[in-house]
């Protein structure tokens, strides 16, 4: 087993570190939908999340079938709101990141 590739760069053997493999050239149409995807389902799930918990128990209720208490559709909504801004915050910070990585390797 060879324990350079053809870049010359170490591969993975137990006394040479792994390289990894960055993508470049343009995104393929089906990374750009994922892409598109990750942005906006935190976001229209927060649009469209009904502000009162009696209304998100009546959604759940004629979607599944299953009833709510008041108390539980709370804590869902609840639950649903962090996870959405949690997620776009995740999303805001790693685009930062690459960008501030990018912008470091350019200098």
């Amino acid at each position: 087993m060879k324990t350079n590739c053809s870049c010359g760069s170490a591969t993975g053997s137990s006394s040479h570190k792994t390289t990894v493999a960055h993508p470049t050239g343009p995104l393929t149409f089906r990374q750009r939908i994922v892409k598109t995807v990750r942005w906006l389902l935190p976001g229209i799930t927060l649009a469209l999340l009904p502000k009162c918990p009696i209304c998100l128990a009546a959604y759940v209720a004629l979607g599944t079938g299953i009833g709510l208490s008041v108390t539980a559709a709370t804590w869902l909504r609840t639950g649903l709101v962090v996870l959405c801004i949690g997620s776009l915050i995740y999303l805001v910070m790693n685009k930062v990141l690459s960008l501030y990585k990018r912008r470091r390797n350019s200098f």
